[in-house]
């Protein structure tokens, strides 16, 4: 029998969907706050085969909870939210989500595509290796590369490689930098931003030059 665990904080949502899989023979488990889904996420994951993960939880964001069950396992994760903009959906993919509902939503879709990640997951295994030209980062092992050397990054400059890299060739502006890296509720310069970049570059050696400035606009990550 298929178990899933469901992170929402609506009761009468967690009801609904837990009906109607339980009618379909799949198991749902259910957390209804992020202090115990970050638990979750960090030490208990082996009993489950997908996780269904609302975004706005009372206090923790399923953004958060999403980005640290990456550094742990390869679970298939749907988010199933009411948060539809085009800049939230991109997110939800770079951070490793496999898919991305929309809130309100059919369940007998929703209970397919969970069906489907499940029976694809089994046996197989998410490539979580980033490359950009000499660059390599593993987001599983939390590990950064260099012409083959391994290099130490701190986790804010981690952060940003990674985001950089999972935007490669993009222009990101200092601002999504600080949304997604620092979270909404940083209260200071956005120069700080500037200030890790610097950091960055240095620890990068002969790769630092691949991370170029665009004035007025934001950074770039290129291959060369």
């Amino acid at each position: 029998m298929k178990k899933i665990l469901l992170i929402e904080d609506d009761f009468e949502i967690c009801e609904v969907i837990k009906k109607y899989f339980t009618n379909k023979g799949t198991e749902i488990y259910t957390i209804q706050n992020g202090k115990e889904a970050l638990c979750t996420a960090k030490y208990n994951l082996s009993s489950y085969e997908l996780i269904l993960l609302d975004i706005m939880l009372p206090d923790i964001d399923g953004f958060t909870i999403c980005r640290e069950i990456r550094k742990n396992s390869d679970i298939p994760v749907i988010f199933i939210t009411a948060r539809g903009r085009e800049e939230d959906i991109l997110y939800g993919y770079a951070i490793g989500c496999d898919d991305y509902i929309i809130k309100p939503f059919l369940l007998s879709a929703l209970y397919a595509k969970c069906d489907v990640l499940i029976r694809r997951s089994h046996g197989t295994l998410t490539n979580t290796m980033l490359i950009c030209g000499t660059i390599k980062l593993d987001t599983r092992m939390l590990t950064c590369y260099v012409n083959e050397q391994e290099i130490e990054l701190p986790p804010k400059q981690f952060a940003i490689l990674n985001y950089l890299m999972l935007h490669k060739g993009w222009t990101v502006d200092r601002e999504t930098l600080l949304s997604r890296i620092w979270g909404n509720d940083y209260f200071g310069s956005d120069r700080v931003v500037d200030n890790h970049i610097k950091k960055l570059r240095k620890a990068l050696g002969s790769a630092g030059g691949q991370i170029k400035t665009l004035v007025g606009r934001g950074y770039k990550l290129t291959e060369q």
